[in-house]
């Protein structure tokens, strides 16, 4: 059959990966697609020394490839928010189908993009958006369709699991890890999407849309980083049977969605604490299958490039039976921009666990003002650690609370902190059990 013509921009890690994939399982590919897929054009400002392009046409203007006629797909690899829109809208206005693994891409312009997309007639298929070559979006979508979906929370960041892994097993600081992490190539120079969130946010709120019928909304979704994480936090939470991971997390409740990333406290016994270094893993909760677990590589040239490829692969299956997608972009059927009928939640509504650590001046009494003001604020105390006086003559103290409301524990905090026995902030991280019951 005629082949189904791609053309790639973008030929950095993941863009390099795609290219030799494609070649080098190019007859694989064309039995499972029916049809050979073969690299039309490629649109990149650099070579790639991975790359052998001999052969292939290649142009730095990446919008030459969008109005390319002979392209029947364009593959967005690029990565940002601005140009990357106006790429892919550009390729959809001529009737090209789209493949992107750009997270931010989806999460924040997706709902004007599948609209465009919609009114077009083509594909934009995003699996390799989130957690790399993991295929959670088409588990999510297709194979727990039959299900209400009560929770997904997620190791989705390989750089904040690979500092706070080092950080635990090594005991060490996280200035330390991160400038590993940046030396080893996980962490950016600038790591300040992967270490405050926002790339977590941006995978979160993709699954969140799919999971839930709901709009992508990534400017509600909460973001909390781990840079204020210190050694003896790990340390404590090891003690109290807990391990830190960077999650995100959503969930229904009764009155609309959670949307947040954050530092979380899980039990040790939990699958998710046992995913480490750079790995990523999302469990899902649904009503029918209960709990399941997606686990593996999140990052890196061709585990994402494996995901790229599966959705060519899709897109070329439709196109041969010569039908609309058959699987709505975000699993449900009707979903409109600006639908509140299951809203997101602002975080002060959000009810969890917490583990708190402060200092204390060493005198009598401060611990009695702290229960106070935790009881006034009805947050009850699981658990205390009262540590030995520092040189300064300062406590640390460890506390974990039973469930409460966001709101309370954030004016308990700002009173804590104005106590003149407390000195500076005092350290606050959420804890989630994850268990079959939430």
């Amino acid at each position: 059959m005629k082949p189904v013509r791609v053309g790639i921009c973008g030929l950095g890690t993941v863009g390099g990966g795609t290219f030799n994939v494609l070649m080098r399982n190019a007859d694989e590919i064309a039995r499972r697609a029916g049809r050979p897929i073969v690299i039309e054009q490629i649109g990149a400002r650099r070579d790639n020394p991975e790359c052998d392009t001999a052969g292939v046409k290649v142009t730095a203007d990446i919008f030459e490839v969008a109005r390319n006629p002979d392209v029947d797909v364009l593959v967005e690899l690029i990565g940002g928010y601005d140009v990357a829109r106006e790429l892919v809208l550009t390729a959809i206005e001529h009737g090209k189908h789209v493949v992107t693994a750009n997270k931010a891409l989806i999460a924040v312009h997706g709902n004007e993009i599948f609209q465009a997309a919609h009114a077009k007639g083509v594909i934009v298929a995003f699996e390799a958006a989130v957690a790399g070559g993991i295929p959670v979006i088409k588990s999510l979508r297709e194979g727990l369709g039959a299900n209400r979906i009560q929770w997904v929370a997620g190791i989705i960041n390989g750089t904040g699991n690979y500092i706070l892994t080092h950080m635990r097993d090594e005991g060490r600081a996280f200035e330390d890890v991160l400038a590993e992490a940046q030396a080893l190539g996980y962490a950016e120079a600038d790591p300040t999407f992967d270490v405050e969130g926002i790339d977590a946010a941006h995978k979160l709120t993709i699954l969140a849309s799919i999971a839930y019928g709901v709009p992508l909304q990534f400017e509600k979704a909460y973001t909390e980083g781990i840079s204020r994480i210190t050694a003896e936090d790990v340390e404590q939470a090891d003690n109290l049977g807990y391990i830190i991971k960077h999650l995100g997390i959503s969930k229904r409740t009764e009155t609309g969605l959670e949307l947040r990333v954050h530092p979380t406290l899980i039990p040790k016994e939990r699958l998710l604490a046992s995913v480490h270094g750079v790995k990523n893993a999302i469990a899902v909760m649904g009503d029918a299958v209960g709990p399941t677990l997606y686990y593996g590589a999140g990052a890196g040239a061709e585990p994402t490039a494996s995901a790229v490829v599966a959705d060519l692969l899709d897109v070329a299956r439709d196109i041969t039976t010569a039908h609309h997608y058959r699987v709505p972009y975000l699993a449900f059927s009707g979903i409109r921009e600006g639908d509140q009928s299951l809203p997101i939640l602002p975080m002060e509504e959000i009810v969890t666990a917490y583990y708190l650590r402060l200092l204390a001046v060493d005198r009598p009494g401060v611990l009695a003002r702290v229960a106070t003001i935790l009881s006034e604020q009805g947050i009850s105390i699981e658990a205390l650690i009262q540590k030995e006086a520092t040189e300064g003559e300062l406590v640390p103290i460890i506390l974990l609370t039973h469930r409460t409301r966001e709101q309370h524990m954030n004016e308990a905090i700002r009173q804590l902190e104005s106590l003149a026995d407390i000195a500076g902030p005092v350290m606050r991280i959420r804890v989630e059990s994850l268990d079959e019951q939430e």
